[in-house]
């Protein structure tokens, strides 16, 4: 669809608002950020994640939706409408395929968290660590279960996507944001209201020295910005490319950022101020949430009510995210080979969610899973892969591109276009052609660099 005319667009600057918010508000607020801060020491973790996504987020942001929204076209697309008869296509091709992969184990993730809404309820939980563990193995190594959930949480991602970007997207998110939020100020209030919360909100609000070093937590300050703001995976050269000139892209990159931010800051006070006060680690890594946050729920007055609250909290965030991962794929579909909206969202649908077998299967009974195996499976890997590697490769190339080929001007006079509200400044275009380039470079080869190593 090479006319632009045709394609769809937003009903209005709060839906690309909400919807950007929710691809950004995800898994990585409410179940990865939490780990990382607990992992890096805290406080310290959060004001460097914070420099972070001013310096190389919110510019990365702007400058995906600058491209998507002067070609009106997917990733691959884009970088064709932009540099023709060249190989930049090839970046957006990265993004599309980087947006896949993550899909075929985010999916996996958030049939978890669809499962244990339904293990709260049932009163699963119960308030020893250790049973909270063997819970989580026993789930996650059975042969068939696991599968069947990572079904239902992809065909729900499906059937929003099948529905279009406004009555399909824009209509969900609308609703689901809300929801969200509402849920999130229920488990923060109970949590800080906690005897002995003051500990939990020290840890994250304190600062002190990294406890894995400065290398490290660098590493994962970048990787969790890109992860969390959905940048170098094409989502933002999708959705941008559904805005109208009249749209300020730089405000709407202001609110997404803000929104973003905001509720992982909420997910630290959410978590820890329970974790700390009643007794349990800080830095259990991806256990935090599917077997440390269990136990803490059992130990709480109405712990099965906050519990099971907790579980929709994750699995709305989880879907938010997966709708734009899956759009990204789908508007490729539709933008260049013609396929209807439908047939491209279920035909890649099914295509993610075969994919996606191997990395819940790889917790499979047969190779006798334990708590230090669960670092070292397929799902493992490719989340490796897709954060230390795809995701910042996909942002390097797409700061290159603009900066050097596409040039900083034509992307800053683009993100100008609206002609009124929030306009990028002299600073956008040495941030974007030496900063941002150079930064996640470094970051990139440093992290690939010790995970060989080490």
């Amino acid at each position: 669809m090479a006319d632009g005319s045709r394609r769809e667009s937003w009903a209005s600057r709060l839906g690309f608002i909400l919807a950007a918010a929710g691809s950004a508000v995800g898994l990585g607020n409410i179940w990865r950020f939490p780990y990382v801060v607990g992992t890096n020491g805290g406080a310290i973790f959060v004001i460097i994640y914070l420099i972070i996504v001013v310096l190389v987020g919110y510019p990365m942001m702007v400058t995906e939706s600058v491209i998507g929204r002067s070609s009106k076209r997917n990733p691959v697309g884009a970088f064709k409408a932009l540099a023709p008869n060249s190989l930049w296509w090839i970046v957006g091709a990265l993004g599309v395929l980087t947006g896949f992969v993550i899909l075929s184990y985010y999916s996996v993730v958030g049939g978890w968290s669809l499962a244990y809404v339904f293990r709260s309820i049932g009163g699963d939980f119960g308030s020893d660590a250790g049973e909270m563990t063997n819970l989580f193995l026993g789930h996650v190594s059975d042969a068939w279960v696991p599968v069947i959930w990572h079904l239902v949480f992809m065909g729900l991602t499906v059937a929003i996507i099948a529905g279009g970007v406004v009555k399909g997207i824009q209509r969900w998110v609308t609703v689901l944001w809300p929801v969200m939020g509402l849920l999130i100020l229920v488990l923060v209030i109970r949590s800080v209201t906690l005897e002995g919360a003051g500990a939990g909100l020290a840890f994250f609000l304190a600062p002190e020295a990294p406890s894995q070093g400065w290398g490290r937590l660098l590493i994962d300050a970048i990787a969790q910005s890109f992860f969390t703001l959905s940048l170098g995976m094409g989502v933002f050269i999708t959705y941008g490319s559904y805005l109208s000139d009249r749209d300020n892209i730089p405000s709407s990159a202001v609110a997404v950022v803000g929104l973003d931010t905001g509720i992982a800051i909420l997910g630290g006070l959410m978590i820890f101020p329970a974790v700390f006060a009643l007794g349990f680690e800080a830095d259990a890594g991806v256990g935090l949430t599917f077997m440390t946050l269990p136990a803490v729920f059992a130990t709480m007055p109405l712990g099965g009510l906050f519990g099971t609250i907790f579980f929709i909290l994750l699995s709305v965030a989880a879907l938010t995210s997966a709708i734009s991962l899956l759009e990204v794929v789908t508007a490729w579909l539709i933008d260049e080979k013609g396929w209807s909206r439908g047939k491209s969202a279920a035909v890649l649908g099914a295509v993610i969610f075969l994919v996606g077998i191997p990395s819940s299967l790889g917790f499979g009974p047969w190779e006798g899973v334990s708590i230090g195996a669960i670092g070292d499976t397929l799902l493992d890997n490719y989340d490796w892969v897709a954060n230390s590697v795809l995701l910042p490769l996909g942002g390097l190339l797409t700061a290159i591109f603009a900066g050097w080929i596409w040039t900083a001007k034509s992307a800053q006079d683009e993100a100008n276009k609206a002609g009124q509200g929030l306009r990028l400044g002299g600073w956008y275009g040495p941030v974007l052609k030496f900063v941002l380039p150079l930064a996640i470079a470094f970051v990139m080869i440093w992290g690939i660099i010790e995970h060989f190593v080490s």
